[in-house]
């Protein structure tokens, strides 16, 4: 019999039409039916799969009502199963680059705006960087949104981990060359804080750059327990909350912390 708090996820690693997200998301869409016939119960995508990943966007920037979020909530309300999906969302006075889930009932469970935008290649040039948080809550998990060149920076990680989060999707567009490190930083995200870390990629060649998928999900040990190749694909991966929570439990690296030190170190080397 099935563990009824074990919450099936699917990563949907998909490659965009360029700058064309009707054509994307009606592909999309055949994604989320075989999902959900599979027995997925949440599904997420790369980031900004609908047009492809652009540092300075200037076409198909949407509000939150537009296109491209409505067309997820239909098709979530259509098959009965979560999505995340992420766009770029029109502000002022730059566009932001934002991850959306969605409940099965159609419904905005939780935003999260990119908050470190990738400088090296430009990217804090043609958008303006998150500063809130993606807590929802889907079934049994307590789930996290980050965004790409988030990996890099633990900091946002830890304070979910401090949430009680149990799993941070991640939607990516991170380049074949630097594959080796989305590896390893899946990885150590899910390590160091006894959680699963979903990183879901795209793949295939844009005008930007060479991506190669290998969408991954870690463990609380960071194990990799599930993997995709080069290829346009759906991963399942079985979640279970009860497995973070004996993590924690069995290793309480959390006691062990010392937070005032830190703060007080990083006032002391600053000069404040």
């Amino acid at each position: 019999m099935k563990n009824p708090s074990v919450v099936r996820i699917c990563s949907a690693q998909i490659a965009s039409i360029w700058e064309e997200p009707e054509k994307t998301l009606e592909k999309a869409g055949m994604f989320i039916r075989h999902a959900a016939a599979s027995g997925a119960a949440f599904i997420c995508f790369p980031e900004q799969f609908a047009t492809g990943w652009d540092p300075q966007p200037r076409k198909n920037i949407q509000d939150i009502d537009g296109s491209i979020v409505s067309s997820l909530q239909a098709y979530a309300k259509e098959y009965g199963i979560g999505i995340l999906g992420s766009f770029r969302q029109a502000d002022t006075p730059l566009p932001k680059n934002t991850a959306v889930a969605i409940g099965r009932d159609g419904g905005i469970l939780s935003t999260y705006a990119k908050m470190h935008l990738f400088s090296s290649g430009h990217e804090d040039e043609g958008n303006s960087p998150g500063t809130d948080l993606g807590v929802f809550t889907f079934d049994s998990l307590t789930c996290g949104i980050a965004i790409c060149y988030d990996l890099r920076f633990p900091d946002i990680f830890r304070i979910y981990a401090q949430k009680g989060v149990q799993v941070v999707f991640v939607p990516s567009a991170w380049p074949h060359i630097r594959s080796r490190h989305w590896e390893l930083f899946i990885q150590a995200r899910a390590l160091e804080n006894q959680m699963y870390i979903t990183g879901v990629n795209t793949t295939g060649q844009t005008p930007i750059e060479s991506y190669s998928g290998n969408s991954m999900t870690a463990d609380p040990q960071g194990t990799i327990i599930s993997r995709a190749n080069e290829t346009e694909q759906l991963v399942f991966t079985d979640l279970d909350p009860a497995i973070i929570t004996t993590a924690r439990l069995q290793f309480p690296v959390e006691q062990d912390r010392k937070d005032a030190l830190y703060r007080a170190l990083s006032r002391e080397n600053s000069g404040n």
